[in-house]
């Protein structure tokens, strides 16, 4: 069997193996491929493992031996699961790989908003605490959560998990979705109850046609001046000129963001010099762990496509 996996640097730049992958046939490794390529790296293969690279139907079309598409990732939105579903090609994903991995990224950001160990860090690497005449100081206002409302929109796994870090903190947790849930400790509200009344809004949910760039200027004009908002979910939920011109405006004191909506951003992304705007580049998920279950799981689906019985298929 013919394996191409056309994004391989991300899921493994050199610390885990492809032994696994290797067991099923000929494996052929693209760290990354351009999209004027894409189509004839996959010519020949018989399944084609892709992380964010998108599998147009196009390909689909020119790559007669393909049988099954593999996305290292939850979100598969890169694939036309419509001409693959035409061609008879099964496309798995990888669900519930990174819950643990995102939801501690989303408080360390939280974490660096409230108590800004980097920024003070970095202060005391450049000689700062040497010439202060005080014992102590702080680059920045420091926060205690205990006592402070974090609203969660989107109460899946991983917003679950956040919910349950949230308490051991001694956060009051309440949150939107799109259908309520019976959750203890958690209060289900009103998406502009929650913007209004939140200390902290953090994002979990998945991007669809109906909540792209829902984050706008209706809702951040309600936002409290004292109010983070935090993001590991998906770049396009928020329209990033409003949410930056609501940061310098100062209508809001901050956000700390792993994704945008074009990913490696253009220089003219205007969150990249907006006022109290932490960003990081998309690492929430790449934990070594979550990134070693992605590979574990994606032999799994192939595997089990292999003996008829397909796993974790989201079309075929």
């Amino acid at each position: 069997m013919r394996l191409v996996v056309i994004d391989s640097y991300t899921l493994n730049p050199g610390d885990l193996s492809w032994e696994g992958i290797r067991h099923f046939g000929e494996v052929t490794l693209y760290e990354r491929t351009p999209y004027a390529q894409i189509t004839d790296r996959c010519r020949e293969a018989e399944v084609i493992l892709t992380n964010k690279i998108p599998i147009t139907e196009e390909t689909i079309t020119n790559s007669p031996f393909l049988k099954l598409i593999c996305v290292t990732a939850t979100g598969y939105n890169i694939v036309d699961v419509d001409a693959a579903r035409k061609k008879n090609i099964t496309v798995c994903n990888v669900p519930n790989y990174g819950t643990a991995s995102v939801a501690q990224h989303t408080f360390a950001l939280l974490l660096e908003l409230s108590n800004r160990v980097g920024m003070n860090g970095a202060s005391v690497r450049n000689g700062d605490w040497q010439k202060c005449p005080d014992f102590c100081y702080s680059k920045d206002k420091i926060v205690e959560l205990k006592g402070k409302t974090l609203g969660i929109v989107g109460l899946g796994r991983i917003g679950a998990q956040v919910a349950a870090i949230a308490e051991a903190f001694e956060m009051d947790v309440i949150y939107y979705n799109r259908t309520p849930k019976p959750e203890e400790n958690v209060r289900y509200v009103a998406l502009e109850e929650l913007f209004s009344t939140s200390d902290v809004i953090s994002l979990h949910c998945p991007l669809t046609k109906e909540n792209t760039q829902f984050i706008n200027n209706d809702l951040l004009r309600l936002v409290k001046p004292t109010a983070w908002i935090i993001n590991t979910s998906r770049g396009q939920l928020i329209n990033e000129t409003d949410l930056a011109d609501a940061l310098n405006r100062d209508q809001l004191a901050g956000a700390a963001l792993d994704v945008l909506s074009v990913e490696p951003p253009p220089a003219s992304n205007p969150l990249l010099t907006a006022k109290n705007c932490l960003i990081t580049p998309h690492t929430a998920w790449m934990s070594h762990e979550a990134r070693q279950r992605i590979l574990s799981m994606t032999e799994q689906n192939i595997a089990g496509f292999l003996k008829g019985t397909p796993v974790n298929v989201v079309s075929g």
